[in-house]
C-alpha cells in the first residue's frame, strides 16, 4: 500500500505512538495516507479510536515480526 509519510513509533509506549501520529497527520493533505509502525500492542485500539474520532479512515493494519503497521487516510 502506498503511503505519503511513515511514522516510526517502534519501542515507544502509549501515548507516544498517538502523539507522533497526530503530529505527522497535521503535515498531510486530506486524502493522503500515513503509515505507522509501532510495537505497542495497545496501539491497535488506540489508533482505531483516534482515527475515527478525527474523521480519518483506518485503511488497514497488519502485524509482521511483532511490529504493528497501520495505514490511515486523512479525512
Amino acid at each position: 500500500m502506498n503511503s505519503t509519510k511513515v511514522v516510526d513509533a517502534k519501542g515507544l509506549a502509549c501515548p507516544m505512538p498517538i502523539v507522533k501520529t497526530k503530529k505527522a497527520m497535521n503535515e498531510l493533505e486530506s486524502g493522503q495516507v500515513l503509515e505507522i509502525h509501532t510495537t505497542d500492542k495497545g496501539a491497535k485500539n488506540d489508533l482505531a479510536a483516534w482515527a475515527k474520532s478525527g474523521s480519518h479512515e483506518l485503511l488497514k493494519h497488519e502485524e509482521e515480526n511483532n511490529i504493528l503497521k497501520f495505514w490511515i487516510k486523512k479525512g
